[in-house]
């Protein structure tokens, strides 16, 4: 996993280079587990 800094308060959650989770479409940044579920 890498962290990488966005701008603009983008926040998305990619693996390799697909955008599985992003706030812009749930509403809400990652709730504690829900990021690491993803995976």
């Amino acid at each position: 996993m890498v962290l990488m800094g966005g701008s603009g308060g983008i926040f998305e959650i990619r693996q390799d280079s697909n955008v599985i989770w992003k706030k812009e479409r749930s509403g809400h940044f990652p709730l504690p587990g829900e990021a690491s579920a993803l995976f």
